[in-house]
């Protein structure tokens, strides 16, 4: 029963990127890593990754099993333009701009080119920075000018989705026509530490709170749209792949 009573009351979340993973042993995604992610890191992501873990919001980085799978999900859609929404370090870029081809392109945005920075170095250490083309600034205004051009409808074939919460729904409603048919968006954190599931008055960290109603609302909506097939996975803090149908 106390047992019972301090799961309960347990806070949801993750505070650091070591353990950024919805599974409830520890031990099991320390398995998973060591035995079939960190084996095949490439060196420059293991550089990148092991600069972010020592910054004091290394949380809010892509976790190494979430960037094989992006790197594998890239591959097997042969994948050559692609769009990122939130870089922070680069460590989903890098692990994008490594499985494109060599003329692969992304167009990446966040708002912080400092973090970016942070990690520029290690990516240009990895000879892939030519594919990246970095764009400061807030993404919802330069998606709505992208918007008004139709040459720039579907022709992307993948987005990645890791930015402020609060906006993940204004994101699909542009990135749906950016990306071809056939092509994918990705959205990150989308189980948002199972707080999804959690009861109204379940214990949250303090940043977890004000961006949960936010991905339930998003989790519905993706749901019910007719114009994607999805597959919600619960890797790292959960990420759901959206494939555009018509």
């Amino acid at each position: 029963m106390a047992k019972e009573e301090e799961q309960k009351n347990q806070l949801l979340g993750r505070t650091d990127l070591a353990h950024k993973s919805l599974l409830q042993s520890d031990a099991l995604y320390q398995y998973i890593l060591e035995t079939s992610v960190y084996p095949r890191e490439h060196e420059c992501l293991k550089e990148l990754r092991e600069m972010t873990e020592k910054h004091p919001r290394n949380f809010m980085a892509t976790p190494p099993d979430e960037g094989q799978l992006l790197s594998m999900l890239l591959k097997l859609t042969n994948a050559k333009n692609t769009m990122e929404i939130g870089v922070y370090t680069g460590y989903s870029l890098l692990s994008t701009a490594l499985a494109l081809p060599p003329d692969g392109k992304i167009l990446a945005l966040d708002v912080n080119r400092e973090y970016y920075e942070l990690g520029l170095r290690i990516i240009q250490k990895a000879g892939v920075a030519h594919k990246i083309d970095f764009r400061e600034g807030p993404a919802l205004p330069f998606l709505d000018e992208l918007l008004k051009d139709e040459k720039n409808m579907g022709t992307l074939d993948f987005i990645f989705v890791d930015a402020d919460k609060s906006n993940y729904l204004n994101y699909h409603k542009r990135v749906i026509d950016l990306v071809k048919v056939g092509g994918l968006i990705g959205y990150d954190n989308t189980l948002w530490g199972g707080s999804v599931a959690a009861p109204p008055d379940a214990p949250l960290l303090d940043y977890m709170k004000p961006n949960r109603a936010y991905f339930i609302e998003l989790n519905k909506y993706l749901a019910q749209d007719s114009r994607i097939e999805i597959c919600q996975l619960p890797v790292g803090d959960g990420i759901t792949l959206c494939r555009r149908s018509i």
